[in-house]
């Protein structure tokens, strides 16, 4: 909400890991039933697989970051607004541990990185929406802060 979005968005916000995390197309039709169909579309567009297992990292992100360049503004902006939340942590977390940080993670601390700037890039040419562009540039200042640390 602080980057302009609406209620539809911030409760997608709130939901938005709940089927890649805890129950896949069960839970997305929850949040429909719950929530209705904005935002269980926009949640449903945030998630990387309903798959479980899920598929092998890399391909997961490389797939989602594909999607995301087709996305609508809902999605685009709950997504970054996610990712802006995870690299604040993460580097949080490295100044207070160190590199050990980059174990906690399924990939590699190049990969990630190589991860966020590829997100960056689809935030970028996704759909024109002015409120996300002050959090891609904090995404893209924070990452910057990663690879530094």
């Amino acid at each position: 909400m602080e980057a302009g979005g609406d209620e539809d968005e911030a409760i997608a916000a709130l939901l938005h890991d709940g089927p890649e995390d805890q129950g896949g197309e069960k839970t997305l039709e929850n949040i429909r039933q719950r929530f209705g169909d904005t935002v269980a579309n926009i949640v449903a567009g945030c998630t990387d697989t309903f798959e479980d297992p899920k598929p092998p990292w890399e391909e997961r992100k490389r797939a989602y970051i594909e999607h995301l360049r087709t996305a609508d503004r809902s999605i685009l902006l709950v997504s970054a607004a996610d990712k802006v939340h995870n690299a604040r942590a993460t580097l949080r977390d490295l100044r207070e541990h160190g590199a050990s940080v980059w174990e906690r993670f399924s990939a590699t601390r190049d990969q990630t990185l190589a991860n966020y700037r590829g997100l960056i890039m689809a935030y970028k040419n996704g759909a024109k929406d002015k409120r996300r562009k002050a959090m891609v540039c904090e995404l893209g200042e924070l990452v910057d802060q990663m690879e530094g640390e």
